[in-house]
């Protein structure tokens, strides 16, 4: 029997829409059509499969988190400013008790002190701030190497294209 493929849900969050117009001296010139693909590319040269979703809405990311129970393996997910404020969606991703990957384009310990805080942190397996858009990849490597070992498959040899 062949093992299923692990899927990645990539979650994004509030004005990451605005990606590669949005402060680039913050979070660069990428836009998240860039994001999308990267992990989507990162994903499928490890043997897994990702999708990804945006909103801009806090019961919006919080159903996807909840969808993603019954969909995904695993989760990416850039909160944006709701890492800071949202007790719910941090609630959310601990309910599904899927593995998560949290991610910051920017270094956010560099930025306002509010921005020292995540909700999203402590339900995390793993966090990557200040790597850009190579967090993504970065997340998207970890956790399909994670679900990969689970499923009883080696990620490490899956071709690179």
């Amino acid at each position: 029997m062949t093992p299923r493929t692990p899927s990645i849900l990539v979650i994004n969050g509030p004005n990451l829409n605005l990606l590669g117009t949005r402060e680039p001296a913050v979070y660069g010139t990428a836009t998240l059509d860039d994001v999308v693909r990267l992990a989507e590319d990162t994903a499928r040269d490890l043997g897994c499969t990702a999708s990804s979703t945006q909103s801009n809405h806090e019961g919006r990311i919080i159903d996807a988190i909840h969808a993603a129970r019954s969909t995904s393996d695993g989760i990416v997910i850039n909160a944006g400013a709701f890492t800071h404020t949202s007790i719910a969606i941090r609630d959310a991703l601990a309910a599904v008790g899927l593995p998560v990957v949290e991610v910051h384009i920017s270094n956010v310990h560099r930025r306002e002190e509010f921005r020292h805080s995540s909700y999203i942190s402590g339900v995390a397996d793993a966090v990557i701030v200040g790597a850009g858009i190579d967090g993504y990849r970065l997340a998207v490597d970890h956790l399909a190497r994670r679900l990969t070992a689970a499923a009883g498959t080696d990620a490490a040899s899956f071709p690179k294209s």
